[in-house]
């Protein structure tokens, strides 16, 4: 058995990361941090994973930890993971980081968007951890970072297009929802329960720190670099992202045509779904699960393509692909203990 660390265990990605390694056959969770419920139950911050995980939350003192676990992930806020994480990879520990502390190949773009780099020298071994672009890659990596919930989203709606060189590169609008828990768990003001029900809304409009990570990623897919106006908006529910992403079409193509296109990208992605025609993507058809459903109508009166893509933003945006990254690192099935049916209703 791989023993597993997580390391801000008592978030919403940390009880998510839980959750599905319960179930994992190849791994045992040995360390679960959280410096609010250090002393606490697992279960009795997140009463769902009663009789799921018995495990104590501790306190964070990594030269105690380090120890204990093959792998930890780190469920931290960025700043903080640029900390711990050189610690672990200096102790022969491989890390699955899920803040954005590692995803920027630029020092230089990273500071202009977040606060100063104090681990510069780990950024060009982190992989950038989306398993359907870097699988080779991810599984010779001893630190994965794991990608963005938005990112994600975009990312895999964009890639057969730009990859094949049939849209206008310049024309890329990103206009995306996202439920509440992708704030966190953290009381907030912005995300109370009154602040939010039966309202919708922009925020960090041209701003977002998501931005340099899409262009980063759709540049490597283009051979060029690339700006995408991105703006995310908060939906009245829990969970899911629905990014309603559009370009231009450099030439005149048949939906037929882009479906092929897709459906020869993700033949063998056990996580990206294919809606069939006329079957537009939901985000309560992926709740809970590690799938990525794309849906395109290519509109000919505008000379653009409108791709739909959706994912549950704490498993394929969080949790779910941070564990489809470590089963690739520990040379896993990639699928393992991810094959979650989607709830619905």
């Amino acid at each position: 058995m791989t023993r597993v660390g997580i390391v801000g265990a008592s978030g919403y990605t940390g009880g998510e990361l839980t959750r599905i390694l319960s179930l994992h056959p190849e791994v045992e969770l040995t360390v679960a941090t959280s410096r609010q419920h250090a002393g606490k139950k697992l279960s009795a911050v997140y009463p769902h994973l009663s009789m799921i995980s018995d495990i104590v939350c501790e306190d964070v003192n990594i030269s105690e930890l380090v120890d204990r676990a093959d792998l930890f992930f780190t469920a931290v806020p960025h700043q903080t993971a640029m900390e711990i994480v050189p610690r672990f990879l200096e102790a022969g520990k491989k890390v699955v980081d899920l803040s954005a502390d590692f995803r920027i190949d630029d020092a230089r773009v990273y500071e202009k968007w977040y606060q100063a780099h104090s681990a510069q020298e780990y950024l060009a071994e982190a992989v950038y951890g989306l398993p359907e672009l870097n699988r080779q890659k991810i599984s010779a990596a001893r630190l994965v970072a794991n990608p963005g919930c938005y990112p994600t989203s975009i990312i895999l709606g964009l890639a057969p297009l730009l990859e094949k060189g049939v849209i206008d590169s310049s024309t890329l609008i990103a206009d995306c929802k996202s439920g509440g828990s992708g704030a966190g768990r953290a009381a907030n003001v912005g995300t109370l329960f009154c602040e939010v029900s039966d309202g919708f809304r922009a925020y960090k409009v041209g701003e977002h720190r998501h931005t340099p990570e899409i262009e980063q990623e759709l540049a490597k897919l283009a051979g060029h670099d690339l700006t995408v106006s991105f703006t995310p908006h908060l939906l009245p529910v829990n969970r899911g992202i629905l990014s309603t992403i559009y370009a231009t079409l450099k030439q005149d193509l048949s939906s037929q045509q882009v479906s092929d296109m897709y459906s020869s990208f993700y033949k063998e992605e056990r996580f990206v779904r294919l809606c069939e025609p006329g079957i537009i993507p939901a985000t309560q058809y992926v709740r809970g699960s590690n799938y990525c459903d794309i849906g395109f109508k290519v509109d000919p009166r505008t000379g653009r393509i409108i791709i739909i893509s959706v994912i549950d933003n704490l498993v394929k945006g969080a949790a779910g692909q941070a564990v489809q990254n470590m089963n690739l690192v520990c040379g896993f099935d990639e699928a393992m203990g991810l094959e979650t049916v989607p709830l619905f209703p």
